[in-house]
């Protein structure tokens, strides 16, 4: 038979198989997804995302600013490799809605640095039609 149409070789039975895709399905931890629109939450607790953070700003200044409204449990503050100055965004995680809530509500559009930080939900659920159309009013 010609090489090109045998596919005997791909028998299901082969373990030999190797690469993305091919490995057995494993068990993972998720998060339920819950019902409607609105916040989504992480395995550990409630991502806030901000930008327009000033290239220079430290993370102890953030981690300062933002932990009025809770507990933080990560902060995440990316830095160009290149130039070593920040990206221009944050990832900031509540363990609880209500403290990520009320950072969102407070710190939206505040000045820091000579710069007005946009503060929202990292991951949303449900429609985000809703949520384009509200930073455009």
């Amino acid at each position: 038979s010609d090489a090109m149409t045998d596919f005997s070789r791909f028998d299901d039975d082969d373990d030999r198989r190797k690469g993305r895709g091919m490995r057995e399905k494993g068990n993972y931890d998720s998060v339920s997804q819950g019902v409607g629109a609105g916040p989504a939450r992480s395995i550990e607790g409630y991502i806030v995302f901000i930008t327009n953070v000033h290239e220079e700003a430290q993370e102890e200044e953030l981690h300062e600013l933002f932990s009025d409204f809770g507990e933080i449990k990560n902060l995440h503050l990316n830095l160009n490799r290149r130039t070593c100055f920040v990206k221009g965004y944050c990832l900031i995680e509540y363990a609880t809605l209500k403290e990520a809530k009320r950072a969102i509500e407070e710190m939206d559009g505040v000045e820091f640095m000579e710069q007005n930080l946009n503060v929202d939900w990292a991951f949303l659920k449900g429609a985000i039609a809703s949520r384009t159309a509200k930073r455009q009013r």
